[in-house]
């Protein structure tokens, strides 16, 4: 300990003029030619900052002093901001993180792909608090920090930030911190549970005033919950109302410990809307879906109408998830086709259709789309029009696929959670299969994080067809 103390007293103090702003929020400045990535630095600011890590052809350092503010600058709402790993960008306003993360998206696809959208799309913006509706919450037993620690990792490390609030969390998952310590304390399996998942979803039919919210937290056990452990948490479920699940293995493996008061038939009362489209769409807490459930109902809305579905066409919705979009396509009008790698998933999506009076509408397929090939593609057969919503690989088999296709789709939208693969992905759809990008957008899916989603609408050249 007292080696550690000398040397953050050694540590080197320099000047740093802040040019820009990296994917990861980090400001980025020049000292003698080097990068230095300057954690908590705006661009147009200037300060001190300590240098924590020098390499060979970059230092990492931190913040310390301000000689020049950015007009972006605001404070951090967070107590644990800067120790916490959950956020990265409380120090900037919400407006120009979105300008940050657009112009990220257009670099990226100009660096990377060599492209410029015809035109920059609007960006998709909602509520920067209280939007987070997914967790993975790390537990960790630390008796020198007083005991259990249930949050997220700190900035850069294994370690489990001690959080007592998250602003990012709905408040009553914030209010839950303090109280999951409490009763990991009490397990006797404390240290055999590194892990609560958590999902909230909504209520079915809706109830009286209030929140409507439905929360679910799946506990990751590497050993069985005693007899004494599963009295405890049943009692935990009902003070707080929750739904408790547990895991002992692979997201496969879980299942309902504790049903909330609402449940359905099938024993969960998980589920979201999309009321534009009069959709609801059950899920269980370890399926895929996205974060920000406001973002998501705008996003989906935007996709079908740039997309543009007519009635009788057929539309592919790849990486189809539970039916996310191909649901909201359906109801259109069109035949939809949903694709999808886990067989898990597909059943969910088809039942779904079913639930919602769209199956004569709506088929699913199980494929692997990360290992297409020419022939597999052809088995899906011709789309009209396609949707693209690949998780962070990208969509290389099938843009390949796309490019080298006799026939291609009149419209395709991409929706994309990293630019670089997107970016990779549109150079193949335009500089080999002929189509033009018309637009593309960020969309602010994670406020206060450095992640960018996108959408993008690609359209065919008539004389590549």
């Amino acid at each position: 300990m007292a080696r550690l103390r000398k040397e953050a007293r050694e540590r080197e103090r320099i000047h740093v003029e802040i040019e820009s702003i990296d994917l990861d929020a980090n400001g980025v400045a020049r000292r003698d030619g080097k990068v230095v990535f300057v954690r908590g630095g705006l661009p147009g600011e200037a300060g001190t900052a300590e240098v924590l890590r020098s390499k060979p052809r970059y230092d990492v350092a931190q913040l310390i002093a301000l000689e020049r503010t950015s007009s972006l600058r605001v404070e951090p709402r967070c107590p644990h901001y800067g120790v916490c790993g959950g956020c990265a960008m409380q120090h900037l306003h919400p407006g120009g993180q979105i300008a940050i993360k657009q112009r990220a998206l257009e670099d990226q696809l100009w660096h990377i792909g060599k492209l410029h959208p015809q035109t920059c799309a609007r960006p998709i913006a909602g509520t920067p608090w209280g939007y987070r509706l997914r967790a993975r919450l790390s537990v960790r037993e630390v008796p020198r920090k007083g005991g259990v620690l249930v949050g997220f990792h700190e900035r850069g490390s294994s370690f489990v930030a001690d959080m007592r609030e998250c602003h990012v969390l709905p408040p009553r998952i914030s209010d839950l911190l303090l109280p999951l310590r409490s009763l990991v304390e009490s397990l006797s399996i404390r240290t055999r549970l590194p892990q609560i998942e958590v999902a909230v979803g909504e209520r079915r039919p809706p109830g009286g005033p209030g929140d409507q919210s439905v929360v679910a937290l799946v506990l990751r056990i590497l050993d069985p919950l005693s007899a004494g452990d599963r009295d405890l948490v049943a009692e935990f479920a009902a003070r707080h109302d929750l739904e408790i699940w547990l895991q002992p293995k692979g997201p496969d493996t879980v299942s309902l410990f504790v049903a909330g008061a609402d449940r359905s038939p099938a024993g969960s009362a998980l589920g979201y809307r999309l009321p534009e489209f009069g959709l609801w769409l059950p899920f269980r807490p370890t399926d895929f879906t996205q974060v920000n459930q406001r973002i998501n109902e705008v996003l989906v809305g935007r996709a079908v109408r740039l997309l543009d579905p007519q009635p009788g066409e057929r539309v592919g919705d790849l990486f189809c998830g539970i039916g996310n979009f191909t649901l909201a396509l359906a109801t259109r009008g069109c035949e939809v086709l949903g694709v999808e790698g886990s067989t898990v998933l597909v059943e969910r999506a088809a039942a779904n259709a079913l639930a919602n009076g769209l199956a004569g509408r709506v088929n699913f397929a199980v494929q692997n789309l990360f290992e297409l090939g020419d022939a597999r593609w052809s088995e899906l057969g011709r789309f009209d029009r396609l949707l693209i919503d690949p998780p962070r690989e990208g969509a290389l088999e099938v843009c390949m696929a796309l490019a080298a296709a006799e026939h291609k789709p009149r419209r395709i939208v991409y929706v994309s959670c990293n630019p670089a693969t997107l970016a990779r992905d549109a150079a193949i759809l335009v500089h080999q299969g002929g189509f033009a990008l018309l637009s593309a957008g960020a969309v602010n899916m994670f406020p206060h994080t450095a992640h960018v989603e996108s959408i993008a609408v690609f359209e065919r050249d008539d004389s590549s067809s």
